[in-house]
């Protein structure tokens, strides 16, 4: 027996598929079963790889007699997030309003108008901690909902309100970008709050500061700062030894559960291991350390082996949990490794990676850390690496989410083709090729619209949100700075055009929804980081970046005036800012301008990507090459390949001196 979402594409929903909950997707009808039956409706927003959702599920939605309870007195509706942000937006906002935190899953009470009245995350099968259990939540619900209709509609009308209240952030936007003094206050602001023991910023649980890394090293490269390098580096070394990061197979997981990075919460997710690919490779680029490549490559390896689809996409994510339970498949014992190893490597890895016998995880069981030194013998190393991993690989796999994402594909698309022309990988430019030509072929629509997601090939209902536009515009403009193809550069455009007719706002900010999507209780608009840019500065610094490349002056206002929100960002809340204060590190550099008349991949090419001057843009190809106005009448001089540097309406004198170049495209410390 199966509900209504076996016919979903979303992973998440097919996994509630044999529930026997009623579900019902998002949409007008599920609103309108409320309505022709007089209940309310209970909204339930989570993702796959969400290990207390599975939780919630077992426990409750597989339960004959919750389920029964529940389709007789609620329209049911679930909701993948990572499909639908902006639904989770929406009620995730009134959910942090009304209780102080957040989280998933999200379990939410709705009026058939879509309103929220009582809200709540996961519930227990038995009252606990203080906690109700959900089938209590469910019946106070519903007699409410019988006996004080009144006072819920009341309730409702109020939450509503407010929202609409809390949701506009246009006031703060259109006075342009942040100057030196404001990114100045940033770097103080981080300073505060900076975990100088342990790397990074705040407490447990620690995720991590991928947009905020970025800021601290285009300020390094713009301003020489030591404190920006030295927050920055130490956050990226604490991480690589870590248990958030997978010291066998590469890649990190969401976040760490402490604030020393020991033990993780397991799920790997494509965002955070394509924005952390561009930062350790950016590490690298900055200051030539080896470690930093070395993570860098482990993670384009996790996104090649673990991720990729059939169809040349990214999935979205691997799950925390496999059989035996939520991180079963990473963690290890000293016997583990003496089984595997033999007992001397056995109990040599085991203190080189932190394992012990009374365990840093579950049952005596550790995560696998990196406690050693520079001097610890490579050939050693790469031996028990190979190893653990295949003994590793026989051990019951996790899940894999695997549908695509358009924008965190987007983030992959940048992360792979910077890092395939830095390391000298072209497989790694190759894929981001083809997960670029599965956006376009699939995701793209006839009217140049994005879809948000697709999974084997088929495209998904959701519309594109903001992020979608501006993370894919992102990766398709670097894609162009590496492999010199002006489609790339053609289609980023056509993207930022839709942003700019669909999404602003009229006062210099972004929507999260087209002004043509579906119409929730308010329309989202938040210009602050999550785990991943906000779509606003997502959009803006490739706006910045598109009228580098082609002197549209509309394309640079519309990023400075999106800009205006970071300068009080910058103030209030750095650690939630980081991808509009790198942005703004580029807009104030500049940014750079490279045009080099030659040959993709030649000498001059080569040193222009190197450059670590914030936000630097590359065109390569000859002065005729059409669609590329940055390289509009550029010619070679005396025949050979030739780079023209330009920054803020000034250029400098041609060159066909890599050294020259070098000096003119940024710092490196390598």
């Amino acid at each position: 027996m199966t509900n209504r979402l076996a016919h979903s594409t979303s992973p998440y929903l097919l996994q509630h598929a044999e529930n026997p909950v009623e579900w019902w997707e998002w949409g007008d009808e599920a609103f309108a079963e409320a309505r022709r039956r007089g209940v309310p409706v209970f909204l339930s927003v989570g993702y796959s790889s969400c290990h207390w959702c599975h939780v919630l599920a077992h426990e409750s939605f597989e339960d004959e007699a919750v389920a029964a309870f529940m389709n007789e007195h609620f329209v049911s509706v679930k909701v993948d997030r990572e499909e639908r942000p902006d639904v989770d937006a929406v009620y995730m906002t009134a959910l942090q309003a009304a209780t102080g935190q957040g989280g998933w899953p999200m379990s939410v009470f709705l009026t058939p108008d879509q309103r929220p009245f009582y809200f709540g995350t996961y519930y227990p099968p038995k009252p606990r901690h203080g906690m109700p259990s959900f089938t209590q939540v469910l019946q106070g619900v519903a007699e409410a909902w019988r006996t004080r209709r009144d006072e819920v509609g009341e309730a409702a009308q109020q939450i509503t309100g407010r929202l609409a209240e809390a949701s506009g952030f246009g006031e703060a936007a259109g006075d342009g970008p942040p100057g030196a003094a404001d990114l100045h206050t940033a770097l103080l602001g981080l300073a505060r709050e900076y975990d100088a023991g342990n790397g990074g910023f705040g407490g447990a649980p620690k995720f991590p500061p991928s947009m905020v890394l970025e800021f601290l090293l285009r300020h390094r490269a713009r301003t020489g700062s030591d404190a920006a390098l030295e927050m920055a580096e130490h956050t990226c070394a604490a991480m690589a030894r870590g248990g958030l990061h997978d010291q066998l197979g590469g890649g990190f997981a969401r976040y760490a559960v402490d604030a020393t990075w020991t033990v993780p919460h397991f799920e790997k997710m494509l965002y955070d291991n394509a924005l952390l690919l561009r930062v350790y490779t950016h590490l690298w680029r900055l200051t030539g350390d080896p470690e930093a490549r070395r993570v860098a490559l482990g993670a384009a390896r996790f996104l090649m082996d673990e991720l990729r689809t059939a169809d040349g996409g990214f999935a979205s994510a691997l799950d925390a949990d496999s059989e035996g339970g939520e991180g079963a498949f990473y963690v290890w014992t000293p016997e583990q490794l003496a089984e595997v190893l033999g007992a001397e490597d056995g109990a040599r890895a085991a203190a080189l990676f932190g394992v012990t016998e009374e365990g840093t995880f579950e049952h005596g069981a550790s995560v696998l850390r990196w406690l050693g030194d520079g001097d610890a013998d490579t050939a050693f190393l790469e031996s028990v690496r190979g190893r653990l991993l295949t003994a590793r690989e026989a051990r019951p796999r996790p899940g894999r989410d695997d549908k695509v994402v358009a924008a965190w594909n987007g983030l992959a698309i940048a992360a792979l083709a910077e890092a395939g022309a830095l390391f000298g990988r072209p497989e790694l430019v190759d894929a981001a090729v083809a997960a670029a030509d599965l956006l376009v072929g699939v995701h793209l629509d006839e009217r140049g619209r994005l879809r948000r997601t697709s999974r084997d090939g088929a495209v998904g209902a959701s519309p594109g949100v903001l992020e979608d536009y501006g993370d894919v515009a992102e990766g398709l403009l670097t894609l162009y700075g590496v492999t010199g193809e002006a489609a790339w550069l053609s289609l980023a455009g056509a993207l930022l055009g839709v942003v700019l007719e669909e999404f602003a706002d009229g006062e210099g900010g972004f929507h999260d929804t087209a002004a043509s999507a579906e119409r929730l209780i308010v329309r989202p608009q938040d210009p602050t980081d999550n785990a991943a840019p906000s779509g606003w500065t997502a959009a803006a610094g490739a706006l910045l970046t598109y009228a580098a490349y082609t002197g549209s002056s509309p394309h640079r206002e519309a990023a400075e005036r999106a800009l205006g929100v970071v300068s009080l960002l910058a103030a209030r809340a750095p650690r939630f800012a980081g991808w509009g204060l790198a942005v703004a590190e580029a807009a104030l550099d500049g940014p750079r301008e490279v045009a080099v008349v030659g040959a993709v991949g030649g000498p001059l090419h080569a040193v222009a990507l190197a450059g670590a001057a914030p936000g630097l843009v590359v065109a390569v190809g000859e002065g005729d090459a059409e669609g590329v106005p940055l390289l509009a009448g550029r010619t070679r001089v005396g025949g050979a390949e030739t780079a023209y540097v330009c920054r803020g309406f000034v250029c400098e004198a041609p060159t066909a001196d890599a050294e020259a170049l070098a000096a003119s495209v940024g710092p490196s410390l390598g």
